[in-house]
């Protein structure tokens, strides 16, 4: 017997799945200083979805997202090697007179 399945049904998504932390490096620390702010995001999250998470999330309006996917590193442990888990991250433009504080 087979179900019923709603195509047409639209999912919400959850701010928790698009952004899952503000990245705080140096880096990103001086491109706060210009409007910019970096988050870690999911790997299957785009551009439109961060605009709206952000939004939701910090009550701001984004002028543009870049995305960038950054590649785990190689490492070794003596005999043993290993890699670093993939990441993406999203930087984050606003307007001028717009501030994320990312230390709550």
């Amino acid at each position: 017997m087979a179900k019923n399945i709603d195509t047409k049904k639209q999912y919400d998504i959850n701010v928790k799945d698009i952004i899952v932390a503000p990245f705080i490096t140096e880096k990103s620390s001086y491109l706060a200083g210009d409007n910019k702010y970096v988050f870690l995001v999911t790997a299957k999250a785009n551009k439109p979805e961060i605009k709206k998470a952000i939004l939701n999330l910090y009550k701001v309006e984004p002028l543009s997202v870049n995305i960038v996917s950054v590649k785990g590193k190689t490492v070794r442990r003596g005999k043993v090697r290993g890699r670093k888990q993939d990441f993406r991250k999203a930087i984050v433009t606003l307007r001028k007179e717009d501030k994320i504080d990312l230390m709550q």
